[in-house]
């Protein structure tokens, strides 16, 4: 196929997510389950949390970044390397845990938050890199407004409008407001791995106008031996979607509890380090 050809992606596997009461204050849907790491690289698990104050103490991470989008309620951050700060409705936490941070997210006194939790691979040469938090306010991220549709740029690129996240990852993340009747296209490197999240509305999805609704996730097909694909969108009510789309890392995942590493041998030393204190 030539490589400056735009390939119309379809949708490879539609997915309805299925929620469970963890407690009395957490309902979670897991949008990505683990354990697919190939399948889903490099993007490691994705949970909506329906949640109140109380529910997730400090814990630990490494090797990873948590990026957080806010679809309700106000949510507080704080860790012991970077900070911390107070997210609202549309915006996003994006955190690099790297060598290793602990952290809570409490959503404030009296709310009930509900977000969205991605987690992204870091490459070998990556994961004992420094922590950082980035605090993206959606008023302070770059929009396109066309006719019939809102897209929010969070990181990467969205017809030639690009935010300045700071990637490790390349990554692509909108946040698409489709009025119902309008159609909108989202262009990804042909490398690139993705999905969608619809939060709100119906639609149709790709180069085959696959079926979507609220609470389904949406793969689309790889397209690796292309340079640039696109992705079309109908919205048949009105929409509220969330596009993700990576570079996959392709090395070996070793996962336990908050700790993604490369070796069983990384993950002991990471339960020895935090153990240790060398964490703090």
């Amino acid at each position: 196929m030539n490589n400056k050809q735009i390939l119309s992606r379809g949708i490879r596997s539609v997915r309805n997510v299925v929620y469970q009461e963890h407690s009395p204050t957490h309902k979670v849907g897991l949008v990505i389950e683990p354990g697919n790491w190939e399948d889903s690289d490099p993007f490691l698990l994705m949970a909506e949390d329906f949640f109140v104050r109380g529910t997730f103490g400090m814990h630990p991470h490494r090797g990873i970044e948590t990026v957080t989008y806010v679809i309700d309620g106000k949510l507080e951050h704080m860790d012991n390397k970077t900070g911390g700060g107070e997210l609202l409705p549309g915006d996003v936490q994006w955190m690099t845990a790297g060598k290793g941070l602990i952290h809570t997210e409490d959503p404030a006194v009296g709310e009930t938050v509900q977000s969205l939790q991605l987690w992204v691979n870091l490459p070998s040469d990556k994961k004992m890199t420094e922590p950082r938090y980035q605090n993206m306010r959606a008023q302070d991220m770059p929009v396109i407004h066309e006719e019939g549709a809102t897209i929010r740029v969070f990181s990467g690129s969205s017809n030639g409008v690009t935010a300045d996240t700071k990637n490790h990852v390349p990554i692509t993340m909108v946040e698409l407001i489709v009025e119902a009747g309008s159609t909108v296209t989202q262009d990804l490197p042909g490398s690139y791995n993705g999905f969608l999240y619809i939060i709100e509305g119906t639609g149709t999805f790709g180069s085959k106008s696959t079926k979507g609704k609220k609470g389904q996730v949406l793969w689309l097909e790889r397209a690796t031996n292309v340079e640039q694909t696109e992705v079309k969108i109908h919205a048949e009510e009105k929409m509220h979607i969330m596009l993700y789309a990576g570079q996959p890392v392709r090395e070996k995942v070793v996962a336990r509890g908050p700790f993604v590493m490369n070796s069983e041998e990384e993950i002991v030393q990471a339960y020895k380090d935090y153990r240790e204190g060398r964490f703090e």
